[in-house]
Order: structure tokens, then sequence, then C-alpha cells
């Protein structure tokens, strides 16, 4: 199943399930439906619980807070993070403080997709990853699946959470096929997945870095380096017994981020590591973020902006002080302007 098809599958599961669970947002039931994200809801489930919106992003949101004390569950869709911007009052300043402010009387259920990650050479307002922003804030829960497993047991359990969760799905994980389990599956918000396993160096990873981390993962294994590969599926809460485990039985951290360097999740997972386990480390650690800039949209500046497997391999070989071949890799990523490397099937 695809990725976007598991959303939609999962979607369909909650809605069932549960007559109040809403979706509604822009572009919910356009001729696209989002990526096929949200196909057939419409048909299904009529017009009263799938719905568009007028592009009013902070009115919409204050729709989904009110829904929610009212003992709905919408999944409210902005489309790209870029665009939710403009809610930001409503989440941060609502959504999430109304449990905690009225003593838990009440919570407040919402699930907001955003869309994020480069493609049709979007630039620097419309391929964000801010995911640090949201998980800085106490009472808010943040989700960044990988893979079309993830994506369906992941949405239905940030569905079915009583607390607000942002769900970031990165356009270019929406092509990608996988084995999905069916019926009502969820996964548990802060599990990690072990993605990759070995005994020289912890990578950890969210969205679509995860997939670079296992291509280099795998590339260097034949060159007779293991490394644990920790995708982390969400980044509040954050598995820290996932990433301590690792890092005190490899003693070399990388950390893979698809957001700026700056008051990022791999700074929060780095400060936490050294402070926690300054004895263990056999090597200094080290992370691979996007350059601290605005994304670029023309070809010339995007061929060197965003890290790939081949800069994985290099980040490697620094921890472990031996040079690892990675100019296979490097060729393979940056063949074409916009999508990852050759072995890229999207529609992006």
């Amino acid at each position: 199943m695809k990725f976007s098809d598991a959303i939609n599958d999962a979607m369909k599961v909650a809605m069932r399930q549960d007559p109040k669970v809403l979706c509604y947002g822009l572009g919910v039931d356009d001729p696209k439906r989002i990526f096929g994200t949200t196909e057939g809801l419409i048909e299904e489930f009529g017009p009263d619980r799938v719905f568009d919106m007028p592009t009013a992003e902070n009115a919409m949101t204050g729709v989904a807070v009110g829904a929610a004390l009212a003992g709905y569950r919408s999944v409210c869709v902005h489309q790209r993070v870029d665009f939710f911007l403009l809610a930001m009052d409503q989440l941060v300043n609502s959504a999430a403080k109304w449990h905690y402010m009225f003593g838990g009387q009440n919570s407040v259920p919402i699930t907001i997709r955003l869309v994020i990650g480069r493609g049709w050479g979007q630039g620097p307002t419309h391929s964000q990853a801010l995911h640090s922003w949201f998980a800085h804030i106490p009472g808010l829960k943040v989700v960044m699946p990988t893979n079309a497993e993830d994506a369906k047991g992941l949405l239905l359990e940030s569905i079915f959470d009583n607390n607000p969760v942002v769900f970031l799905e990165h356009r270019w994980l929406h092509n990608m096929e996988g084995e999905v389990s069916e019926g009502d599956f969820r996964i548990p918000l802060g599990k990690a997945r072990l993605a990759h396993q070995g005994d020289d160096v912890t990578i950890v990873s969210n969205s679509f870095m995860t997939v670079e981390a296992l291509h280099a993962a795998e590339h260097v294994k034949a060159q007779g380096v293991g490394c644990d590969v920790i995708d982390l599926r969400t980044v509040r809460p954050l598995d820290w017994d996932a990433v301590f485990s690792s890092v005190k039985r490899t003693g070399r951290l990388l950390v893979l981020d698809i957001g700026a360097p700056m008051a990022s999740v791999s700074s929060e997972i780095i400060a936490r590591v050294a402070m926690e386990m300054p004895g263990v480390l056999k090597a200094p650690p080290q992370r691979l973020c996007l350059p601290d800039h605005s994304q670029p949209t023309s070809p010339a500046l995007t061929k060197n902006f965003y890290p790939g497997s081949g800069e994985v391999v290099g980040a490697i070989s620094s921890l472990i002080g031996r040079d690892l071949e990675k100019e296979s890799l490097q060729a393979q990523q940056t063949w074409a302007h916009d999508v990852p490397g050759t072995w890229f099937n999207g529609p992006f």
C-alpha cells in the first residue's frame, strides 16, 4: 500500500468507528484529494463530516478547537506547514493550553495534518519543516511517520488521542509503498522504531531522512560498518530510552534532521545524550541538518542544499575515523532537480 493510501485507509477506519470524527480543510474534496489521502471520504461519509473550508487558517483551526470541546474529533487539513503559521495562535494559546488551564476537565482531541518538504520547485515559503517549533510547546504531540505502516498506525492513534496532535507528512513519502496491517491498527505515540541494527554507530532520524539513513546504513554495511537506525516516529513525545540504549551500545551518535540546525530536534537529542551519557561517547556526537538558510528554489542552489545518503556516509566516516566509499551514493542523489535520487518513484 502507498503511504498516501495508508493515510486514506486510516481515515476510513476512524470515521466508520466513530461518527464524531470529522475531516475538513483546504482541498479535502478537490479533484486530487490531497495526493489521494482523502479519496472517497465525502462519497462515503457525506458533506456534513467531510468538507472544504475557506482559506482562513486561524478560523478553521478555531473551529477544530471548538468542535473538540463539544465532543468531536477533527482531522484538520492545512496541506502545507507554511500555510499553518497563520493559525499558530489557535494551536499554541488555545489547543495546547486548554487541558492544563481548566484543571484537566476538558481535552482538545484534534489532529492537524500538514505537508512538509520540497517538490515542484517550491522554495522558501512552501517547503519548510517546522517540527521543532511544535515540539517546543507543552501540551502538543508531534508525529512524523516514515513508512506506510506507520502512517496508518500513527494517524489512527493520533485521531483517538485526547491531546492536540500535529501530524507531519513529507511529500516525498506519499508514493512510497509498504506492507500495512488491516483494520484498526494503532502505534503508540512516543515509541521509536529500530529500522536497522548495527554495533558501530547510532543514527537517529525522522521523516524522510530515515530513508536516506537506511540507504547509507546498507551501503556502509557492505564495508564492514554496522549502524543502528532509530526512526523516531514522534518527536514529542520522544523515545529517550531507545536513543540512550542504542548509544550506550555503540558509543557514537549521528542525528539527522530535515530542518535547520538552530534550536532543532537534533540539538535537543545531542544535548541530552551529552549531559546524561558523557562517559559513553567514543567520539563527539554529530548532526546533519539543512544549512542555516532559507530553502532555495532554483536547481543551481538546491543541488547542494539538501543532504542525502552520501553526506550521511561522510558523517559516519568522521565518527569512526575511517574513510568510506560514498561517491556512488552521491551520484544517485544528484541526478535531477527536486527529487531525492534515481531510485525515487514519486510524483514530485
